[in-house]
This record gives structure tokens, C-alpha cells and sequence, in this order.
């Protein structure tokens, strides 16, 4: 199979881009990294990583010190292209698909007959047929399998990733794929591609189905999240600790809540669940419910931070955590900077913001008056109310007794 695609370019270098380019490359592959952000394209060629993943590292600095590797802003000629850009969501929460429609034409000039694009980015249903549209505007001297079908020129699939940050690398190997190709010939190639560096299984369907699939899971983990974030509401008003209370339910050998936080975040469960209303309004009234209850769920959490910080007289407030989850650095959708945001603008005092895993604060709150980044004993000694808004390690290190004659905002339960 490997000399069927000697040559991979994969196109944007991100959470999920840098380390599919870096595990091809580390079977073998010639690979050729591509990205707009120049500062990432130098920071990869140079043997390091700009983004916080465990093992990437070792991983990226290995595959561009044998040559394996390069970094690019502009595609070059391969066997097979990836296309993992972002897919973010527009006002009324549109879906956006500027990036994966200007990586499909970057490609457009450089592509030969033979040549597999395979679609990484989660997106809505059509995406992936869309591509094969958008490249045959800009070649029409090939043919696309949406309309030639297993004898096309040029093979399109979908093959949306299905990894957790921070153990990126091991799913990247070792999960289960959907491939989903816009002919059965074009999932066939692309399974072909994935079985150089995948040992989980490749399960074959269509583009479409693929699309789905990938939207439905992380619609299915946000409406679950928000029957626990709605059950916190409901403890809150109630007085009862919904910790116990999740804990002692979850007893029951039928009964799994999820533990309830601060709202939800990250690019996929955040966004997906819109995709899908996007393509069936009048058919998602749960999806659109539980994106109502996890969106609410930051402001719920602002009002009881402003009302311990009236209640203790305090004028310094600090909020530990902005990743969307513990232990990387990805703040995308992150509820914990839009908990801070919102404090900045209503909050009159100073407030302290703790990121383990950044030394630089978010775009949303650069600049922000009254809001400085810091270290966490800085944090705990000037602060009178602190707020855990991510489960990162070294805040689930932290001696209790430093916590003494505060006023607690714990989100994720860790010290409840």
C-alpha cells in the first residue's frame, strides 16, 4: 500500500492536522505539512510544536530531522491530500466552510490524475461533495466521482477524526475510522491510505453517512452533558450538592450521568450539534435544547462568582483555567474565556486569570482592563474568591488548606 502514496499533503497543521502529517511520516510517507500561519509553518520546520499535546513533540522533531517532514504555506503535488482546517460556525450559527473551500482550490492547480483528497474536517452533510464540485470548477480537464463516479480521475472521501486531545496520538492509531467515500472505489483508496499508519478497523459507508456520523456523536455527548449542566441548575435552586447527587444516581447499575461543568467547549461539541440543525431545523428540537441549556450554563456560573464576591467584599477574583478541558492549551469555544469575558465586563475589580499550559492570553481577553495572567500562588494570595474552571493537574494538586477563608466557585467538583 505505501507505494501506492509515496507523497501526503496535508493541509492545515493544527490539534489534528500536525499530528496525522506527523504519525504518516513516521511510517515512512514523505510528507509535506501546510499551513497559512507562517509562524507555525517556521516553528514545525525548526523540529518543535506550537500547540500542547503529550509525545507530539518527540514525534514532529524525529520526522523533520530525517526529512520526512516539511512545512509549507503553499500545497505541493502528492499522492493523497488531508484536508484537516477549521470548520467554525458564522452569525445565527451558520456553518463556515471559507477554510475547507479555499484548501479544496489550493489544491486544485497542483492535483493529477490518480490523486485521493480525503476530507478530515468535521462538517455538515454535502460537504465532501461539495469539494469534489469546488475542484472541478477549477479543473475541468479532470474528472470528480460526484459525477464519474469509480472511474474518476480523482478519488473524494470523508474521514472525520474521532480523537480526545491529549491522547491524540494513540487514537490516531489505534481507533476505529469511518470512511465514507463519494464512490465505493474512493473509500476503498482512502482505506488504503489509513491502514499504512491505522490499527484500528476502517468501516466503509458513504460521504454523506460519514458527515453524519461524525456530527451525531458529538451531538449525542451534548445532550448529555446538558441533562447533567441542567441537573446542576436544578441542585443549585434546590441547595443540594449535585455531586453527591450524580454520584449516588450513578449507583444505580442502568444510570451514568456525566458530570456536570462550567458549559461546554472545544470545536466539536460546541459546533456539530449546529451543523446538523443547520441541515434539519424543524427536526432537531432536543439538539437545539441541549445547545440552549450548555450555552446558558456560563452565565449561570458568572452570577454565582459576582454574587460571593458582593457576600465576601472581595475586590480581587481569580479564575483558574481556559482551556476547554484539563491539560492542553486549547481555548477554542472554551466556556471558562467566556466566564471570564463576561466577569471582566461586570466585574469592578481586579481579576486573575491561571493557565498552566499558556503564557499568553486568548484574543477575547488581550488588552482586557482590570485582567492580567499569573502564576497560581500569585493567584491564591491575593485573591478572595477563587474560581476552578478547569480540572487541569495542578489544580487537583492543590493542598485544600490553601483554600481557607475563600470564597469557592468550583465548576468541575474536584474540590467538592
Amino acid at each position: 500500500m505505501t507505494l501506492d502514496f509515496k507523497k501526503i499533503c496535508v493541509l492545515g497543521l493544527g490539534y489534528v492536522g500536525l499530528p496525522t502529517a506527523a504519525i504518516f511520516a513516521s511510517r515512512g510517507i514523505q510528507v509535506v505539512g501546510v499551513d497559512i500561519n507562517e509562524t507555525t509553518v517556521d516553528t514545525i520546520n525548526q523540529g518543535k510544536i506550537h500547540i500542547v499535546e503529550p509525545g507530539l513533540d518527540i514525534l514532529v522533531n524525529g520526522a523533520v530531522s530525517t526529512g520526512r517532514l516539511v512545512a509549507t504555506p503553499q500545497p505541493q503535488s502528492a499522492d493523497a491530500y488531508i484536508i484537516a482546517v477549521p470548520t467554525p460556525f458564522k452569525d445565527a450559527n451558520k456553518p463556515d466552510l471559507a477554510f475547507v473551500e479555499a484548501a479544496a482550490r489550493s489544491i486544485a492547480p497542483v492535483l493529477e490524475k490518480g490523486a485521493l483528497v480525503i476530507l478530515e474536517s468535521t462538517s455538515p452533510v454535502g460537504t465532501t461533495e461539495k469539494i469534489c464540485q469546488w475542484l472541478a470548477e477549477e479543473r475541468n480537464d479532470l474528472s470528480f466521482p460526484h459525477n464519474a463516479g469509480d472511474g474518476a480521475d480523482v478519488q473524494v472521501s470523508h474521514s472525520p477524526e474521532r480523537v480526545l486531545p491529549g491522547n491524540v496520538l494513540e487514537e490516531l492509531v489505534n481507533n476505529d475510522r469511518v470512511v465514507g467515500g463519494i464512490s465505493p472505489h474512493c473509500a476503498k483508496r482512502t482505506k488504503d491510505l489509513y491502514k499504512i499508519a491505522v490499527k484500528g478497523e476502517c468501516l466503509l459507508t458513504t460521504a454523506a453517512t460519514a458527515e453524519l456520523v461524525k456530527l451525531s456523536e458529538n451531538a449525542y455527548r451534548d445532550v448529555n452533558i446538558a441533562f447533567a449542566n441542567e441537573l446542576s441548575l436544578i441542585a443549585d435552586k434546590m441547595g443540594i450538592n449535585v455531586w453527591e447527587a450524580v454520584a449516588l444516581a450513578n449507583r444505580h447499575p442502568r444510570v451514568n450521568i456525566l458530570q456536570p461543568g462550567p458549559g461546554v467547549g472545544g470545536h466539536c461539541i460546541a459546533v456539530d450539534p449546529w451543523f446538523i440543525v443547520d441541515g434539519a431545523p424543524d427536526q432537531t428540537p432536543l439538539i437545539q435544547s441541549a445547545r440552549k441549556v450548555n450555552d446558558g450554563k456560563p452565565g449561570h456560573i458568572v452570577g454565582q462568582i459576582l454574587k460571593a464576591a458582593k457576600d465576601s467584599n472581595a475586590t480581587t477574583i481569580a479564575c483558574l483555567g481556559l482551556a476547554y478541558k484539563a491539560n492542553i492549551d486549547d481555548m477554542r469555544e472554551s466556556p471558562a474565556v467566556t466566564i471570564t469575558t463576561k466577569l471582566a465586563d461586570q466585574f469592578d475589580g481586579d481579576l486573575l486569570v491561571v493557565e498552566p499550559n499558556s503564557d499568553t492570553l486568548p484574543g477575547a481577553l488581550t488588552g482586557t482592563q482590570g485582567l492580567s495572567l499569573t502564576n497560581l500562588d500569585d493567584a491564591l494570595s491575593k485573591a478572595r474568591v477563587i474560581v476552578l474552571l478547569v480540572d487541569h493537574q495542578e489544580f487537583r494538586e492543590l493542598d485544600p488548606a490553601r483554600l481557607k477563608d475563600k470564597a469557592v466557585i468550583d465548576t468541575r467538583g474536584i474540590w467538592s
